[in-house]
């Protein structure tokens, strides 16, 4: 599933690579995927691309003047190509773009320079791969009224990693959200962009076990808590951006400490991580060093 670290790559490169950009052609191979109408999806082409942004477990493409969000759900992945390069099996929606005057002047400093950039003189692709077609692709033409389930103005909460969200923030909203920590973190209306894996990878890092209730944490532990979580996805970021490049529809999650990693040594204490299965998604924590 990807989460915020792995859509905040995907949105810092495709938006260096692709804004400014006009598209050529949309097509949706496998249009049950896609909601909007087909004279919606032919109504991109020739549009401008002014923007590419990553919100919770979304993305977003703003163009000139119609929108397209992206819920990749579990098995959703981005793929980057030129045009002609084989498509990827069970692809549902493309994108295809043409030559730009110039590139965005507000970009990712880590994309600037990079060996994968199209460049402006060339024409470039967005794939949407989704072998489930659990995720959905938005058309959102101007000035039409549609919902997207999960990003209306009630929710999500805050980004995990927006700056906004500050320790006396976060202790606010963590106030009115009751229940196990893992699924508290795992709360979209809590703050938004930390799905199964990170939620893992952040109890490890703050030394608390999954199954415990929120109204258990002492205040210095809710304080850690939210340390954790900032360290944590900055920290998955900086790795991310060295190492998903150029396969963007490939998931990079061999470098986590316990997450999916049941059996094998604990990185701070060497106790057997410990892992359990509830539907269908893997909880993994260590029984040594989280309480």
């Amino acid at each position: 599933m990807p989460e915020l670290p792995d859509l905040t790559i995907v949105s810092e490169a495709f938006h260096a690579a692709l804004a400014g950009r006009s598209v050529t052609r949309a097509a949706a191979p496998a249009p049950l995927a896609v909601r909007g109408t087909p004279a919606e999806l032919q109504a991109l082409v020739g549009q401008r691309l002014a923007r590419i942004a990553q919100r919770g477990k979304f993305l977003l493409l703003d163009f000139d003047p119609d929108r397209v969000v992206v819920n990749p759900m579990l098995t959703g992945r981005f793929q980057l190509a030129r045009p002609g390069a084989p498509l990827p099996s069970k692809t549902a929606f493309v994108l295809a773009f043409g030559p730009r005057d110039s590139a965005p002047s507000a970009t990712a400093e880590w994309t600037r320079g990079a060996a994968w950039m199209p460049a402006n003189s060339e024409a470039a692709e967005v794939r949407y791969r989704d072998p489930t077609q659990m995720g959905k692709v938005y058309l959102l033409p101007a000035g039409a009224e549609r919902p997207v389930p999960g990003l209306t103005d009630e929710e999500p909460g805050p980004d995990a990693d927006d700056p906004a969200l500050t320790l006396e923030e976060w202790r606010s909203r963590i106030r009115r959200h009751p229940g196990e920590l893992k699924n508290l973190l795992r709360n979209q209306s809590f703050v938004a962009g930390i799905g199964n894996a990170y939620s893992d990878e952040i109890l490890h890092a703050a030394r608390l076990l999954p199954f415990r209730k929120r109204a258990s944490l002492a205040p210095e532990e809710v304080d850690e808590l939210y340390r954790a979580a900032g360290v944590t996805l900055a920290n998955a970021i900086d790795v991310l951006r060295a190492r998903v490049p150029p396969t963007f529809e490939q998931q990079v999650r061999d470098f986590l400490a316990v997450h999916n990693k049941g059996g094998t040594a604990c990185p701070r204490c060497g106790t057997r991580i410990s892992e359990v299965k509830a539907g269908g998604f893997i909880t993994s924590y260590c029984r040594g060093c989280q309480r």
